[in-house]
C-alpha cells in the first residue's frame, strides 16, 4: 500500500510541476509579446517625436529672420498649413534612411517577388534555391543552381534535367535562357536567367544596376533558407572583393543562393551567391549587371538608374 500511494505522490508532484512549468512558459511568452509591442510603440512614438521637434526647429529658424535697423517690419513668415504633413513624412523618411530601415508594408510586397526553385539531375537527385521574378515569366537565379558546375565532363549522371519554381503551392515548370561564364560556384559569371512555360501571376522587381555598395550601407536579403519559404535578413555591406563581390554580413544559409538583395528602395541591386566555408554570417553578393538582362524583355527599371546614367 505504502508503495502504491508513494507511486500516487510521485505523479501528483510530477503532474503538478509539469503544469506549474507549462503556467511559467506561458506567461513568460505573453510578458516578452507584450514587450515587444510596447517596444514597437516606444520606437514609433520616438521617430514621430524626434520628426516633430526637427520640424519645430526648422520653423523657428524660419521665423527668426533678422531686421535691419531702418525699422522696417520685415513680413512674418506664415508656413502653408499642406506642407506641414508632407515635411514631417519627409523628416520621417530621412530618419528610416539613416537608420537603415526599410518599411515592413514594401519587404512584404517584395517577399512575393521571390520563389522556391528545384532541379532535378539525370539520377533523380534534387537540390533547392532561390528565384526572383522580373516580369514576363523570367526569373533571376545563380547558374550553380541550374547548371551542374561539377560536371565538367558531361557525365550524364550529374546534368540537370529539369527545373521548376514554386508559384503559389504548385511547380511550375521552367527553361533555362541565358548563363553566366562561372564554372565554379561564388564567382562573378554565377548567375542565370530561366522562363516559366506558363505564366506566373507574381509582382517584378525593379532593378536597379548603379548601386554603389558603399561601406556600411544597409541591404535586405530576401531568400529560401533552408527550403522552408522566403525568409528575410537584414546586413550591411563589406568591401568589394578582387573577383567582382561584395561581401556582407547577412545569413548564408543553404538555399538563399539565387535569392535578392534589396536596397533601401526595395530595388534588386545583387544575388546572393555564396557564404564563407564554415561562417553562415559572412555572405558573398554578386552585383547585378546590364549584361545578365540582355534577354529578359520589357525589364523594369528603376528610374534612379536613369538618372545617374545621364
Amino acid at each position: 500500500m505504502s508503495v502504491r500511494r508513494s507511486i500516487t505522490y510521485a505523479g501528483l508532484t510530477f503532474s503538478l510541476a509539469a503544469l506549474a512549468f507549462s503556467f511559467g512558459s506561458w506567461t513568460a511568452q505573453r510578458s516578452i509579446a507584450r514587450q515587444l509591442a510596447s517596444n514597437d510603440a516606444r520606437v514609433t512614438q520616438l521617430r514621430d517625436d524626434m520628426a516633430r521637434a526637427i520640424l519645430q526647429i526648422r520653423q523657428a529658424d524660419t521665423a527668426a529672420i533678422p531686421s535691419a535697423t531702418n525699422g522696417l517690419r520685415q513680413p512674418e513668415v506664415v508656413p502653408v498649413g499642406g506642407a506641414q504633413p508632407a515635411l514631417v513624412e519627409e523628416i520621417k523618411r530621412q530618419l528610416q534612411s539613416e537608420m537603415g530601415l526599410l518599411p515592413v508594408r514594401l519587404l512584404r510586397e517584395r517577399r512575393q517577388s521571390f520563389v522556391e526553385l528545384n532541379a532535378y539531375d539525370a539520377s533523380g537527385k534534387s537540390s533547392y534555391g532561390t528565384a526572383g521574378y522580373l516580369g514576363n515569366g523570367y526569373f533571376v537565379t545563380v547558374k550553380h543552381a541550374v547548371v551542374a558546375l561539377d560536371d565538367p565532363d558531361g557525365r550524364e549522371g550529374h546534368k540537370v534535367t529539369a527545373i521548376k519554381v514554386r508559384v503559389h503551392g504548385r511547380d511550375v515548370p521552367a527553361r533555362l535562357v541565358d548563363t553566366g561564364d562561372a564554372d565554379v560556384e561564388v564567382h562573378s559569371g554565377d548567375w542565370a536567367i530561366i522562363r516559366t512555360s506558363q505564366p506566373v501571376d507574381l509582382p517584378p522587381l525593379r532593378v536597379n544596376t548603379h548601386f554603389t555598395y558603399d561601406f556600411a550601407d544597409p541591404i535586405f536579403r530576401m531568400g529560401n533558407d533552408y527550403s522552408k519559404g522566403i525568409i528575410l535578413s537584414t546586413g550591411y555591406v563589406g568591401q568589394r572583393t578582387s573577383n567582382g563581390l561584395v561581401t556582407c554580413l547577412t545569413d548564408g544559409h543553404p538555399g538563399v543562393s539565387g535569392g535578392g538583395v534589396l536596397d533601401q528602395d526595395g530595388d534588386l541591386v545583387g544575388i546572393p551567391i555564396g557564404r564563407m566555408q564554415g561562417d553562415y554570417r559572412f555572405s558573398f553578393i554578386l552585383p547585378v549587371r546590364g549584361e545578365m538582362f540582355g534577354k529578359v524583355p520589357g525589364l523594369t527599371v528603376a528610374e534612379a538608374n536613369l538618372a545617374r546614367a545621364e
